[in-house]
């Protein structure tokens, strides 16, 4: 493996960079001061307290160039991002509201048939939302909630010094050829199973095995986990070859891609084998990849040479200021 173009390819990769203009959206809506707002900026998922409940809030968005390549998938995928960020806070899923755009305003579109498949995949409801019927493009944001206990709350924020650096990965999958940098590793399992592998998070939370939890989103997994060291105001260094991967993926093409299941868990080095033996259970890979530490500088091995991926004293990949 060449180390320089690895490191090189994670940092000018789309799905990294597309994330700098985040902090200049959050920066317009400061959440300090509002009481019930318990984490919001740099989380998967906001946490509102109610009670001893907390509810978990996230909305995302599909790329218009999922939409045009493979709007099946691209609805699909819609409800899937969603579930996954409640799934990485600890959290349950109870619904979903959308907000659609139709060029057409045909509901018996391949983008339809792919939330729909994705509602029932995941049995998380579609209850509402709105709909435009008459736009010039099509499009498919999700917004969904979530509950977690409070004291169960996993954040992606509160990564330790001393921590294990675990990857979680589906690594049973396919690249589909609509979509370049996108594992599919659930449309072709069961229910089941799919709904299993996102259980396991929640168990890991209420066990407390994990300091920080993210999923593995556009970034990649260095990427995703740089924005986890990013907000947790640390560093860490990951041996590249620990981390688990198909015998069939390229070394980069595995770095930059979202993977249909997979999380980024910072954990106390007792608890790494247990949350790797819960997620075989739902057929998932686990490896210890590194470890957490003060430097704010993300490095990557590979057990001869080491290369930087982003200093964080300079760089910015959300550009969120790190908690204190």
């Amino acid at each position: 493996m060449d180390l320089k173009k690895y490191a090189e390819a994670i940092r000018t990769h789309p799905g990294v960079t597309r994330k700098n203009a985040i902090h200049g959206v959050v920066d317009m809506f400061p959440t300090a001061g509002f009481s019930k707002v318990v984490a919001a900026e740099g989380e998967d998922a906001a946490v509102l307290e109610c009670g001893d409940t907390c509810v978990l809030f996230a909305a995302d968005g599909i790329m218009e160039k999922l939409i045009k390549s493979d709007p099946y998938l691209a609805g699909y995928y819609a409800v899937l991002v969603n579930v996954n960020d409640i799934a990485a806070m600890g959290g349950r899923p109870l619904g979903m509201v959308d907000v659609l755009a139709l060029s057409d305003g045909n509901p018996g579109t391949e983008l339809f048939k792919g939330m729909r498949y994705g509602v029932e995949k995941f049995g998380v409801p579609l209850v509402g939302g709105h709909t435009h019927p008459d736009c010039h493009y099509d499009s498919i944001d999700i917004s969904i909630i979530g509950t977690v206990k409070k004291e169960d709350v996993l954040l992606s924020s509160t990564a330790m010094p001393g921590d294990d650096i675990v990857f979680i990965m589906d690594i049973d999958g396919r690249f589909p050829p609509s979509v370049p940098y996108t594992f599919d590793t659930t449309s072709m399992k069961s229910a089941e199973l799919v709904q299993a592998q996102m259980e396991a998070i929640a168990v890991v939370a209420e066990k407390h095995l994990a300091h920080a939890c993210k999923d593995m989103s556009n970034p990649g997994h260095i990427g995703t986990l740089g924005m986890m060291l990013e907000s947790s105001s640390a560093g860490a260094v990951v041996d590249v070859r620990k981390i688990p991967k198909p015998s069939f993926a390229d070394d980069i093409e595995w770095a930059l891609a979202y993977l249909g299941c997979a999380f980024v868990i910072a954990c106390d080095p007792s608890c790494s084998q247990e949350i790797v033996d819960i997620f075989r259970e739902v057929s998932c890979e686990g490896a210890v990849v590194g470890k957490v530490d003060g430097s704010r500088v993300l490095k990557i091995t590979d057990g001869k040479d080491t290369e930087v991926v982003f200093d964080f004293s300079k760089d910015i990949i959300t550009g969120i200021a790190p908690k204190k």
